[in-house]
């Protein structure tokens, strides 16, 4: 098992919520948790890096677009436990507003597809509810 799962420690991770012509940029992950959903792109946090670091690099691993984070707008955390209890996955996210700088999305690292998602296309694809919830409110994405 990776560090990832069942870990020691929860696991600090970042998300950039990029919005351009009205349309906010997606990953749809490929790895657990969330796997199969569409999600703001995002990851773990790597030792020296500042939260803005990260959500810069994880963007641009991940879907290939580079933006410059601004302020957190949004902290959750995501525990997600085994069948027998166990805390499988334990993750302290943090939540930017980033700006987008240059790019097309095309899908790297630990996302399955990336692309720039409407507020009706996303009504429609599979995303956890936190991640409806946070476009809601912090993007104005309206009734999703």
């Amino acid at each position: 098992m990776s560090t990832r799962e069942y870990p020691d420690n929860p696991q600090v991770a970042v998300g950039a919520i990029v919005i351009r012509d009205n349309k906010v940029l997606l990953v749809k992950r490929k790895q657990p948790p969330g796997k199969d959903l569409w999600a703001i792109p995002g990851g773990r946090v790597e030792l020296g890096e500042t939260l803005q670091e990260a959500a810069e690099r994880e963007v641009k691993e991940e879907t290939g677009v580079t933006v410059q984070a601004g302020n957190p707008v949004y902290t959750f955390d995501l525990i997600e436990r085994d069948d027998a209890g166990r805390i499988r996955f334990h993750y302290v996210i943090v939540d930017f507003i980033a700006d987008y700088v240059t790019g097309e999305p095309n899908h790297g690292d630990d996302a399955g597809e990336a692309r720039w998602v409407t507020r009706e296309e996303l009504h429609d694809l599979p995303a956890s509810q936190t991640t409806k919830e946070v476009l809601r409110k912090v993007a104005n994405f309206g009734r999703i």
